[in-house]
């Protein structure tokens, strides 16, 4: 697996302990599904006023989100540099996912571990359009994050 980390924002600190989970996170999501490691997965890491200009312009919704998904997989059959297959970009609110981790009342950590697994499974073709389909997204995601001995603190 090929992470591309992109930190466009300057209000929380990302560091070598963050990335670290965050790569495990990936590649046990991965796994999970049966996926290879040979795919390239851009990251990127901003802050509430950009993730706003994303998700009105890309969404039509007029305000901040936590995390935004980009998917490729559906054209995965081109390669780019060193013969990965891109599997899609990332968009995480640093800010958003600060103020959530204080709402659910845990670890900035398992915010950001939660938000990146929800998306590995957008990126992998998943959506949670209804509660059937949300079920299973959860069901992944816990599953994801309990194997990584990420939980609710």
């Amino acid at each position: 697996m090929k992470l591309i980390i992109d930190n466009r924002q300057d209000e929380i600190e990302v560091n070598d302990n963050l990335l670290d989970m965050i790569k495990d996170v990936i590649n046990e999501s991965l796994k999970y599904e049966g996926f290879d490691e040979d795919y390239e997965i851009s990251l990127s890491f901003v802050n509430n006023e950009e993730i706003h200009k994303l998700n009105k312009e890309f969404r039509g919704v007029d305000k901040p989100t936590d995390v935004l998904s980009f998917p490729l997989i559906e054209e995965n059959d081109f390669y780019i540099e060193f013969g990965e297959k891109a599997l899609g970009d990332i968009v995480i609110s640093m800010e958003k996912a600060l103020e959530q981790s204080r709402e659910y009342n845990h670890s900035f950590e398992r915010e950001v571990a939660f938000l990146v697994c929800h998306s590995m499974f957008h990126l992998m073709g998943y959506d949670h359009d209804t509660e059937e389909n949300t079920k299973i997204m959860r069901e992944k995601e816990e599953a994801v994050l309990l194997k990584l001995g990420i939980v609710r603190e």
